[in-house]
């Protein structure tokens, strides 16, 4: 496989991609490449998928509405983002963009807006947040895109927790463990981070999910960190003790 070129556009298909193929791409896609990118026939980019990884491609027919592209070669096999869940409640717009955009690079598998108490609003649009996930994917060379689930009351969430896997919320109170300690010590399992409103946690809240046995708090250091800021820190922090930042280990 050769390297991928960085000048070239690089598009989420949901269909199944195989050498030598021909695809019809859909209306949006279609507009965006040949009316706002103005390709034309002839004119390459890649296509990607979590399932069949990266394929450079070909349009052979452009137009307004629709275009079909052909399949070439792989540039870039599948690969799986790591277990990490980003579990978060809904923000301000613009802020709430940001989150999706910067997890999305973090390389978190699945976004999961959580309403509680304190949450600024509960108007979420899945639709939204799913077209940002696959637009920071394009950008960021991901070839698997995050599952974006939709908005779930914190009480439901927990209720149905899968007890395998390890739920960290983010302590505003400075009273949860080192974060860079306990994932550390429990890196290797399917982990989320849950990062709370701008408001945070009630009492009631910060109670029930410190008595939960698959739940751990955490603390990001000894300054109160925005919303936004706390999961992009978290994340990170995740992903250089126990993701896949340390290639080759």
């Amino acid at each position: 496989m050769r390297p991928h070129s960085k000048n070239k556009i690089r598009l989420f298909v949901e269909t199944p991609l195989t050498s030598a193929a021909e695809v019809d791409l859909s209306a949006d896609a279609a507009h965006y490449l040949c009316n706002v990118m103005r390709l034309n026939e002839g004119d390459t980019l890649s296509c990607f998928n979590a399932a069949d990884g990266e394929y450079d491609a070909r349009i052979i027919r452009a137009g307004k509405k629709n275009c079909r592209v052909r399949i070439l070669s792989q540039i870039k096999a599948p690969a799986v983002s790591p277990d990490i869940w980003l579990l978060f409640a809904p923000l301000k717009k613009d802020k709430t963009d940001f989150v999706i955009e910067k997890a999305t690079e973090l390389g978190v598998r699945a976004i999961i807006p959580v309403i509680t108490r304190n949450t600024i609003t509960e108007r979420v649009k899945t639709e939204r947040f799913i077209a940002q996930a696959k637009e920071a994917s394009e950008q960021c060379e991901r070839t698997d895109v995050p599952v974006v689930r939709p908005p779930v009351a914190l009480g439901t969430l927990l209720d149905s927790w899968p007890a395998e896997r390890i739920l960290f919320f983010l302590d505003e109170s400075l009273g949860g463990a080192d974060c860079v300690s306990t994932f550390d010590q429990l890196k290797g399992q399917p982990a989320a981070v849950l990062v709370g409103p701008e408001g945070g946690f009630t009492p009631g809240e910060k109670a029930e999910l410190d008595n939960l046995p698959f739940v751990r708090g955490i603390s990001l250091g000894p300054r109160i960190l925005r919303a936004e800021t706390a999961a992009c820190a978290a994340l990170a922090v995740w992903q250089a003790v126990a993701g896949d930042w340390k290639k080759g280990e």
